[in-house]
């Protein structure tokens, strides 16, 4: 016994010492996000006001037009009233039309008029000078010539004349948006071995690390003396790291017909789209019932709760390993992994939709003489199938999140694959254009079942 408390005080210690070293560590890694949304706050807040600024100006436009007669526009009351609220399909158009706009800005599209671009890298052929010291009041100027190219170009670097004085000409190539180290007197017939110093570049005086502002960018002194020249970034992105829509475009016309890894890309989103229906109609077949058993009946609620809520948490990534380790690396271990990323949402929005019915309801029909089954068909399940078609909004959402993951077993076809093989190779407009591909897709299934659910559930929000 006292082995056992030995034991256990020295695990509570020993934890006890790891949380106080992972505490300063947490503490650094909250002030960098912090850091991050605080830089992001005025994009985002820009963002927000062009949305509040064309629903303005919408909200003015409709003033003159005819008022729109629906079931909506009948209604008194309609702030709070989700039956009420509809989908603007001006704000859409315009959502879609302004996100495409600042895509094509930033990356300086050919789509786009030039007057729209923002601010691109400096890119062209510039020079600035600087003044050497030999610390005696012996000064000399001489001139470093910059080809500043867009980044994959290599251009000729033609030859330069020295000059006069112990200061020599230097020249040479920066890549847009980046910098570089300069040793301009690696090649001046004085250098630091003779005391020699930088003092001025462009006649403004320069100290070590201090910084003197260029029309092509700017000029720092490192503390050792050097020059780390650097090129006006601008805020235009380069095509590695955000390409322009017509990279994209261009990538999704020779995929389609030349096809991606020896597939062409209409199979590749095929098999996706296989896993993901054929994975969630498996999850939504067993987690509907499942869900509907916990929520009717003691003894399936207290069998099954600590199970889902156990499992809700864990991520399908997680279970990758084990999916390969019982199922293997072919199509069942993937539509597994996707039936497992339904199944707890669909079971989880079918109790919470049985647990919402009113009880007045359930009264009333058992006042009227019904029976066990009639309730269940004429009550429990039209007013629980708003929650199960939201769970299955959510559930197909998430498949599609795992189909990458899923697809990284192994496979050798799927959007997914796609993505992460593109990845591989920094080849971006790939990677985004599967990424479209998928939202496109996933937001086409969306659309099909809140049809089904206007369909299906017509009383949704007027009861």
């Amino acid at each position: 016994m006292g082995d056992f408390l030995s034991s256990v005080v020295g695990f509570f210690s020993g934890l006890w010492s790891q949380l106080l070293i992972l505490g300063p560590k947490l503490w650094a890694e909250l002030v960098e996000v912090v850091r991050t949304i605080v830089w992001a706050i005025p994009a985002i807040a820009a963002y927000v006001g062009l949305i509040l600024l064309m629903m303005i100006l919408w909200s003015f436009i409709k003033r003159v037009l005819t008022p729109k007669k629906d079931y909506g526009s009948l209604k008194t009351v309609t702030f709070g009233d989700e039956s009420a609220v509809t989908s603007n399909t001006v704000a859409s158009i315009v959502s879609i039309v302004l996100i495409f706009v600042l895509w094509a800005s930033f990356t300086g599209s050919n789509w786009l008029p030039r007057f729209l671009h923002v601010p691109a890298p400096y890119v062209g052929e510039t020079s600035f000078t600087y003044t050497a010291s030999d610390g005696a009041g012996q000064t000399d100027d001489a001139t470093v010539s910059l080809i500043v190219h867009p980044f994959g170009s290599e251009p000729e670097a033609p030859e330069i004349t020295p000059g006069d004085g112990f200061a020599k000409n230097d020249l040479i190539t920066l890549v847009a948006a980046r910098s570089q180290v300069v040793r301009v007197d690696s090649n001046d017939d004085l250098g630091r071995d003779e005391n020699v110093q930088i003092t001025a570049i462009n006649g403004t005086p320069i100290e070590p690390g201090g910084t003197v502002n260029t029309d092509f960018g700017r000029v720092e002194m490192t503390p050792k003396g050097s020059l780390n020249v650097f090129g006006a970034a601008g805020w235009q992105m380069e095509a590695i790291w955000l390409p322009p829509p017509e990279d994209v475009w261009g990538q999704l016309t020779g995929i389609a017909e030349d096809g991606f890894r020896n597939t062409v890309l209409l199979e590749h989103l095929g098999f996706s789209l296989f896993r993901v229906v054929i994975g969630f109609l498996l999850g939504a077949l067993i987690g509907i019932p499942l869900g509907y058993a916990m929520g009717l009946s003691n003894w399936f609620r207290g069998w099954f709760d600590p199970i889902v809520e156990f499992m809700r948490p864990v991520p399908p990534l997680a279970l990758i390993p084990l999916v390969i380790i019982w199922f293997g690396i072919g199509e069942v271990g993937k539509v597994i992994l996707l039936f497992l990323a339904a199944l707890w949402i669909m079971a989880i929005a079918a109790r919470s939709g049985v647990s919402g019915v009113r009880i007045s309801k359930v009264h009333a029909a058992y006042s009227l003489g019904a029976s066990k089954w009639q309730i269940m068909r004429h009550v429990i399940v039209p007013n629980s199938l708003p929650e199960v078609f939201t769970g299955a909004r959510v559930a197909m959402g998430v498949c599609w999140g795992t189909v990458v993951a899923a697809e990284l077993v192994a496979a050798e076809k799927g959007a997914g694959m796609m993505i992460m093989v593109a990845s591989k190779f920094q080849q971006t407009d790939i990677v985004l254009l599967g990424i479209i591909l998928i939202g496109i897709i996933g937001f086409g299934i969306d659309m099909l079942i809140r049809g089904l659910e206007r369909w299906l559930v017509p009383w949704k929000g007027k009861g």
